[in-house]
């Protein structure tokens, strides 16, 4: 079985993992996630997660992009394996780098597809799916720094035309905040002045 040492390729600036055998570098790259805000009825769609990191916490359904798929493929299937919910994609909402753990996310914001009420349900991955009013969120409860930064982006961008994506906080730019731990009592600051806590 080959091993690896981390070593700077030749006409590279950087240590990578290199085979000793063969050579070949494995580049290690940030992942990419996908999800989405799904709107009905000026209600948001959120999913409490049925597993780590943040169990018990909300989330939006998103993930981590598959092979084969297409940004707006992988927003709508996060939905559908999370929240049991068919989306129609409008438009990309945010952009947000997480460089602490290696992840860029596009968030977009969508609809039902489908007219009438909303059809939806908990996925394997999801303890409990609800609509929430924008005033009903669970924000003490909210898994993520970037689901603060996703539906502040939402909250902002309205029911008109989204406009140029959001990005990370202008203080944190580089998305190295982390949640608090996590404490049934605790408040979390209000996302619209300190999104990046």
């Amino acid at each position: 079985m080959s091993s690896f040492i981390r070593s700077i390729p030749e006409g590279d600036n950087r240590e990578r993992l290199v085979c000793t055998d063969c050579g070949y570098v494995a580049y290690e790259n940030p992942k990419i996630v996908v999800g989405s805000v799904v709107v009905a009825g000026g209600r948001v769609l959120m999913c409490r997660r049925a597993i780590e990191p943040r169990k018990g916490f909300w989330t939006l359904p998103a993930g981590y992009m598959e092979l084969g798929e297409t940004l707006e493929e992988g927003a709508a299937r996060e939905a559908l394996e999370e929240a049991e919910a068919v989306i129609a994609i409008e438009g990309i909402l945010g952009v947000f780098s997480i460089a602490r753990i290696g992840q860029v996310q596009v968030i977009f914001r969508a609809r039902f597809r489908d007219p009438g009420p909303p059809v939806f349900g908990a996925g394997p991955e999801s303890l409990d799916v609800r609509l929430f009013n924008p005033d009903e969120i669970p924000w003490d409860d909210i898994a993520f720094p970037s689901v603060h930064w996703a539906l502040d982006a939402w909250r902002k961008a309205g029911v008109g035309p989204i406009g140029k994506p959001a990005g990370n906080p202008a203080d944190d730019r580089r998305g190295v905040h982390r949640m608090p731990p996590s404490q049934p009592s605790a408040t979390m600051p209000d996302p619209l002045n300190d999104p990046g806590s």
